[in-house]
């Protein structure tokens, strides 16, 4: 299997793109903008619990060429999407299916009380989507980056992405946390984001696998999930309601220490099997966190698959294909494996080291075949940067 890390190519994309503007719209761009998709290294339904996440960049990204309008008009193209041009009246109906990502960026900006009066845009994106690596919030992001330079709004990239994520929420209807968003945004090359969601402090931890022997995995397990869909809103709404009752504003208020004591105030096992999850994802994030600073790299696998078995019987949002990479890359050598994303499907991660990653990978889309599933798509993820002007 050919495990070497994926590249978006963002040089050839960015001229592509801006060609296909002109094609599109028969004129040229004001400029061109890209943002990345991102994994989740550890801590997961955390975010809109404020708590810790620690995700990073991917190489692959959505780029987009904008030209600015001034006539409360919106015209949106993409390359991966079919039926051409949608337009959408900044004073009108909501925009739906794709489009409506970046509408809702334009209405949350508006919202905001930022003049943006309308633009052309043409994305092209190499993230994968349904596949749990933030497809979404990377065409969220690219067009509020866009959008913040051509108007001149000023705002911050934290800012940027708070907007996206109340675009996501209240425009699209996707009850997401702002993790995804600020991944996107904020990340830097060569290093995992550690995030407190509750007041968005970040600190760029390093994290080079490949100057230690190791590469992290992501295997796409093809099987598409939609946030917008009931189980993940149930599992927010599950942790609004448990934090109610323990009279704490959100969930990252109840202590590690004390988890037991909370546990036992609860009548309801949802609520527990909820608080035991995120509770301890918390402290999960905090232990990656020393161990990378120590320079312990290798001892964070069984911390991931620590989290994967708390997702999948707490949180109980894996899959039977999810489950069958975790298990499988274990057995097969792997140092540790867990899902990543919001579950329901999309992509697990995998540690492992340089000499055993072809072996493994061969494991798992075996497992696969065997298991009747669709074959998986699996690559090299490598910690890159985040949002960026390209011209």
């Amino acid at each position: 299997m050919d495990l070497r890390p994926a590249s978006a190519r963002p040089g050839e994309q960015q001229v592509t793109t801006a060609d296909a503007f002109r094609d599109v719209y028969g004129t040229s761009p004001d400029g061109t903008w890209a943002a990345p998709g991102r994994v989740n290294l550890i801590g997961e339904h955390t975010d809109y619990n404020d708590g810790f996440v620690m995700p990073f960049a991917l190489p692959h990204t959505a780029i987009a060429s904008v030209a600015r309008r001034d006539d409360g008009l919106l015209r949106l193209h993409s390359g991966q999407a079919e039926g051409g041009v949608v337009e959408v009246r900044l004073d009108g109906e909501p925009a739906k299916g794709w489009a409506a990502y970046p509408a809702g960026v334009v209405w949350a900006l508006r919202d905001a009380g930022h003049a943006v009066g309308g633009a052309d845009i043409h994305y092209d994106s190499t993230v994968p989507t349904g596949a749990g690596l933030s497809s979404s919030a990377a065409l969220e992001i690219v067009t509020a980056l866009a959008l913040n330079d051509l108007y001149d709004l000023g705002l911050q990239r934290w800012q940027l992405a708070r907007l996206c994520q109340r675009a996501e929420n209240v425009y699209v209807g996707a009850p997401t946390g702002i993790m995804d968003q600020t991944a996107s945004a904020c990340c830097t090359a060569g290093h995992a984001l550690y995030l407190d969601t509750r007041d968005l402090s970040q600190h760029q931890i390093p994290f080079d696998l490949a100057a230690r022997g190791l590469r992290l995995l992501v295997v796409d397990t093809q099987v598409k999930h939609a946030h917008s869909e009931g189980e993940y809103g149930k599992r927010r709404r599950g942790c609004e309601d448990a934090a109610a009752a323990l009279g704490v504003d959100a969930l990252r208020d109840v202590p590690y220490e004390g988890l037991d004591e909370a546990l036992a105030r609860l009548e309801d096992e949802e609520q527990r099997r909820l608080v035991r999850h995120v509770v301890t994802e918390d402290q999960r994030v905090e232990r990656v966190v020393a161990l990378l600073e120590a320079d312990d790299v290798r001892a964070i696998g069984p911390v991931l698959t620590e989290g994967h078995t708390s997702l999948r019987d707490d949180f109980r949002v894996s899959c039977p294909e999810l489950d069958l990479v975790v298990a499988t890359a274990n057995d097969a050598g792997a140092l540790g494996a867990r899902m990543t994303g919001g579950g329901f499907g999309g992509s697990a991660i995998i540690l492992v080291d340089d000499a055993s990653a072809d072996k493994i990978a061969d494991a798992v889309t075996a497992a696969f075949a065997s298991g009747g599933f669709r074959e998986p798509r699996v690559f090299v993820a490598v910690p890159s940067a985040g949002a960026v002007r390209l011209e």
